[in-house]
C-alpha cells in the first residue's frame, strides 16, 4: 500500500488548464478534496480538433493528454484513423515516458487526498460521471464508431454498458466493509480494515474503448485509488472524451489521468507505468503475450495485478439442444463487434446427430441477419476489422483450414466494401490440427468441429492454455451440471450467447488472466486487507 509524502510538482509548469465551469467543491468534513486554484487569465486553452470530423461532437473531442486535471500536450502527435474508410480523424498527443511519469506523480499526489474522501462523496462523484455519460450517450457512441468501426447501435450499447459500471461502483463505494474478530485472549480484539491499494496503472484495449476503462476505473475510484490510463493507440478519442466528462463531473484533479501514445511508444510508456515505484497496482486487458510482459515488470516490485487476457471460447451444441436457440446464441456470441471480443466463440463443437441441421440453419441465419458496411450506415451489423493486420490473420486461418480439408459454407474472403472488411465466414469439416482450432482468430470466422460424445467435446474444449469463456446448449439438466463444472473457463453461458453484465464477475482461468472485474468482487482488486490487533481491553 502506498505511503504518501510530498512530491515536488516540477512538471506543473508544462500543463494546460482544463476548461471547466466547476467551482470549488464543498468541504463537508475532514479529508474532503480541495481543488487547485482556477487557471490564471490568458493561459492557453485545451486543444480540440481544428476541423472536427463530420458528425462528431466537437465538445468531447480532445487531442491532448489529461494529467492532474489539465490538458497536457506532447512534443509529437500520432494519427487516429477511421478503420472503415482509412480517413484521418485527427492527430493526438503522442505522450512518452516523461508525460507518463508526470501522470503518475499527479495521481500519487491526488491519492494522498482522495483516499480520505468519504465514501459517500466518492459515490456521488461517480454517479455524476455516470449521469453525464448517459446524457452524452449518442455523441460518445459516434466517437467509438468513428475510431473503432463497430456499428453505431453496438457502440450505443457499449456506452450504456460502460456507464453502468460507474453507476454500479458508485453504489459499491459505500459497501466496503471490514470485520471484528474475537480472539482467544479476553483483552484483545482483531480488526480487519480494507484500504485502497494506491495508484493504479490501467492499460486498455481498442475493442471496447470506453467499457474497459470504466470497468476498471469505476472500481478503483470507488475503493479510493487514483488511476493513470493508457488507452489503445487505435482508440484514444474515447478515453479522452471520458476525461472531459470526468472533469465536468468534478472528479478531483489527478484522480483520473489519461496518457495516449502511438504504437511506437506503447512499449516504453507501458514499461514506465508498470515499473514506476509510485504505482501500486496494474490492471490490463489485452493479449496473453503482452500480459506476460507486464507481469514480468510487476514482479520486480511485487505490484498487485489484474489481467484479463486472451480467450479461445468453445461453443458446444449437444444433440438435446434447441437448435433455433443455439443458432441465435451463436450469431450473438460470434459476430458481435465483427468477432473482435475476447469472449467471442472461437470454436463451434456440434454433436453428430444435430450437426447438419445446425450448420444449415446457422448459414441461413448468417446470410439473412449479417450485413457488412460502414458502422454509421443504418442496418449495418458487421463493421470493419480494426486494421489490415487483423484481416490478414483471418485470411491466414481460412486458407490454412481449407488447405487441410475444411469446407467454406459461406464467406471466406475479403469483402468488397474495403480493405479492412472480411465476409462473415462459416467453415465445416474443421479438425484440431488447423490454426483456427488452437489460435484465437479475433474476426468473423466460425469453424465447426463435429463430435460424438460429451467426453470428447469437453476434452476438445479444454485442450487449450487459456480459459476465459465457454458456451454450450443442452436441455439435459444432468448434462448441464456436468459440463458447466468441467469446462476449464472463468465464465460459462448455458443456453445463452451473451454473458457480460456489470453485476457478475468477469475473468478467466489458466492463461486468460488473474482476478475479476465488475460485480461485488471487482472492487476487492483495488483494496488491501489490514489486520489491527487491539489489546488492553
Amino acid at each position: 500500500m502506498a505511503i504518501c509524502f510530498r512530491l515536488r510538482s516540477c512538471w506543473a509548469a508544462r500543463l494546460l488548464p482544463a476548461p471547466s465551469s466547476r467551482g470549488p467543491l464543498p468541504r463537508p468534513g475532514a479529508g474532503s478534496w480541495v481543488p487547485a486554484a482556477p487557471p490564471a487569465p490568458g493561459r492557453a486553452q485545451a486543444r480540440g480538433y481544428a476541423g472536427t470530423p463530420a458528425g462528431l461532437p466537437a465538445a468531447l473531442l480532445r487531442t491532448d493528454g489529461f494529467v492532474g486535471g489539465h490538458w497536457l500536450p506532447a512534443a509529437a502527435t500520432f494519427p487516429v484513423d477511421d478503420p472503415a474508410s482509412g480517413a484521418a480523424l485527427g492527430q493526438v498527443a503522442d505522450c512518452g515516458v516523461s508525460e507518463a511519469r508526470a501522470a503518475v506523480r499527479a495521481a500519487y499526489e491526488a491519492f494522498c487526498n482522495w483516499r480520505g474522501v468519504p465514501a459517500k462523496e466518492r459515490s456521488l462523484l461517480l454517479r455524476k460521471w455516470y449521469d453525464l455519460m448517459i446524457q452524452n450517450q449518442d455523441d460518445l457512441a459516434r466517437i467509438i464508431t468513428a475510431e473503432n468501426g463497430k456499428p453505431l447501435k453496438e457502440a450505443q450499447g457499449e456506452i450504456l454498458y460502460a456507464a453502468l459500471f460507474l453507476e454500479w461502483f458508485s453504489e459499491e463505494a459505500r459497501r466496503i466493509y471490514g470485520d471484528v474478530i474475537y480472539t482467544p485472549a479476553k483483552d484483545k480484539r482483531g480488526l480487519v480494515l480494507k484500504q485502497p491499494v494506491g495508484v493504479a496503472a490501467v492499460i486498455t484495449p481498442w475493442n471496447f474503448p470506453s467499457a474497459m476503462i470504466t470497468r476498471k476505473v469505476g472500481a478503483a475510484l470507488a475503493a479510493g485509488c487514483t488511476v493513470v490510463v493508457k488507452p489503445a493507440e487505435d482508440t484514444p478519442l474515447s478515453a479522452l472524451a471520458l476525461a472531459e466528462l470526468a472533469n465536468q463531473a468534478r472528479i478531483p484533479p489527478g484522480v483520473f489521468n489519461v496518457v495516449p501514445c502511438s504504437r511506437k511508444k506503447a512499449k516504453e510508456v507501458g514499461e514506465a507505468l508498470c515499473t514506476d515505484p509510485l504505482i501500486s497496482k496494474i490492471s490490463f486487458t489485452g493479449s496473453t503475450a503482452t500480459g506476460k510482459i507486464l507481469l514480468r515488470y510487476a514482479a520486480d516490485s511485487v505490484k498487485r495485478v489484474s489481467m484479463e487476457l486472451g480467450g479461445h471460447a468453445p461453443f458446444i451444441v449437444f444433440d438435446s439442444a434447441d437448435v433455433d436457440r443455439a443458432v441465435a446464441g451463436a450469431l450473438a456470441s460470434k459476430f458481435r463487434n465483427s468477432g473482435q471480443t475476447c469472449v467471442c466463440s472461437n470454436r463451434f463443437l456440434v454433436q453428430r446427430g444435430i450437426h447438419d441441421s445446425f450448420v444449415k440453419k446457422f448459414s441461413e441465419a448468417m446470410k439473412r441477419s449479417l450485413r457488412v458496411g460502414n458502422g454509421f450506415e443504418e442496418g449495418t451489423t458487421q463493421g470493419p476489422l480494426i486494421n489490415e493486420k487483423a484481416v490478414e490473420k483471418v485470411e491466414k486461418h481460412v486458407s490454412d483450414a481449407v488447405s487441410k480439408g475444411a469446407t467454406i459454407v459461406t464467406g471466406g474472403k475479403r469483402h468488397q466494401f474495403g480493405k479492412n472488411f472480411f465476409e462473415p465466414t462459416l467453415l465445416t469439416s474443421v479438425t484440431q490440427d488447423m490454426l483456427c482450432s488452437h489460435e484465437e482468430t479475433f474476426g468473423p470466422l466460425a469453424p465447426v468441429i463435429k463430435f460424438d460424445t460429451e467426453e470428447e467435446a469437453v476434452a476438445i474444449a479444454n485442450a487449450t492454455e487459456v480459459g476465459l469463456a465457454g458456451y454450450f446448449y443442452s436441455q439435459d439438466p444432468a448434462q448441464i451440471w456436468r459440463v458447466a463444472e468441467q469446462l476449464e473457463v472463468g465464465m460459462v453461458g448455458v443456453n445463452e450467447g451473451l454473458i457480460s453484465t456489470v453485476e457478475c464477475p468477469f475473468g478467466g482461468v489458466k492463461q486468460s488472466g488473474i482476478g475479476r472485474e465488475g460485480s461485488k468482487y471487482g472492487i476487492e482488486e483495488y483494496l488491501e486487507l489490514k489486520y489491527v490487533c487491539y489489546g488492553g481491553l
